[in-house]
């Protein structure tokens, strides 16, 4: 879940992803370009775009922001059809520290990060486990692709390069200005912020996975939707966040209430040593 624009509520990194994600790979093979520029009318300078964006979230209210208690709903889709949510409860502190909980369905599960390491809560079968190295890998690429990683600079220190790639349609007479981090190894990610009101709107990528059946690596093209932007203590954030692969849609968060720079006890972050020491 990553935010504050609570963006992806661990988009890339929940178990409950984790779990689907090869399924859905299965049957998706299929991958699409962004949208196409409809006009480039200069070379504008990206670094001030997103300058206006942290302005739209609340300039220094947002920069501001050490902790996020967000609440709401999670729910994947399957053939474009919605499937049960499960309510979650998700905790951030800055820089690298995030835990998830999820419960619905007769479940309960715990995803906590801290830098490079994570453990998971299974309620189902009672157990606590180190994350597995590849799980980790997904929790970090969740906040490499979200919308704080681009507007607080942590792209910085990685040395990936910005630029501006154009304006595109984004509905009825509204479009988007598209700017591009790219990595040294050909990674990229593209942002889109309305033209008008400067409020980041898509984050697109295109993914490398394996298939599990083949052991072929994959590509899959996808996209984070970001929309009913609400201000909460002077921060603007997205409060649903749709997720898509391959044009459909693969998950929702929704947001039911979201709290910021409210204390967050360490011990939450914590592998306990038996479920009886769980928080």
């Amino acid at each position: 879940m990553k935010k504050p624009d609570c963006s992806k509520v661990l988009l890339a990194v929940l178990v409950v992803f984790l779990m689907a994600i090869s399924a859905f790979a299965q049957s998706n093979t299929n991958t699409q370009a962004p949208g196409p520029i409809v006009r480039k009318p200069e070379q504008k300078d990206p670094e001030q775009i997103i300058k206006q964006a942290i302005e739209a979230y609340g300039g220094a209210a947002y920069l501001n922001v050490h902790t996020v208690l967000g609440r709401g709903l999670y729910t994947t889709y399957r053939d474009g059809v919605s499937q049960l949510p499960a309510t979650f409860v998700d905790y951030i502190v800055y820089p690298d520290k995030e835990r998830t909980e999820f419960t619905g369905g007769g479940t309960h599960v715990i995803q906590a990060n801290v830098g490079d390491t994570g453990w998971n809560f299974d309620g189902a079968v009672k157990t606590i486990k180190d994350q597995k190295p590849e799980q980790i890998e997904d929790f970090k690429f969740g906040v490499k692709t979200g919308i704080d990683y681009l507007l607080r600079g942590a792209w910085r220190k990685q040395g990936a390069k910005l630029s501006y790639v154009g304006r595109r349609e984004a509905g009825l007479a509204k479009r988007n200005e598209a700017i591009r981090l790219e990595f040294a190894d050909g990674f990229w990610i593209e942002y889109e912020f309305g033209a008008k009101d400067f409020l980041p709107a898509k984050i697109i990528y295109v993914r490398k996975r394996k298939n599990p059946d083949t052991g072929v690596v994959e590509e899959f093209n996808e996209e984070d939707r970001l929309a009913k932007p609400i201000a909460v203590q002077g921060v603007t954030s997205a409060w649903v966040i749709d997720h898509f692969i391959n044009s459909k849609q693969f998950s929702r968060v929704a947001y039911d209430s979201v709290e910021y720079n409210k204390p967050v006890a360490d011990s939450l972050f914590t592998k306990p040593a038996t479920i009886k020491g769980l928080k």
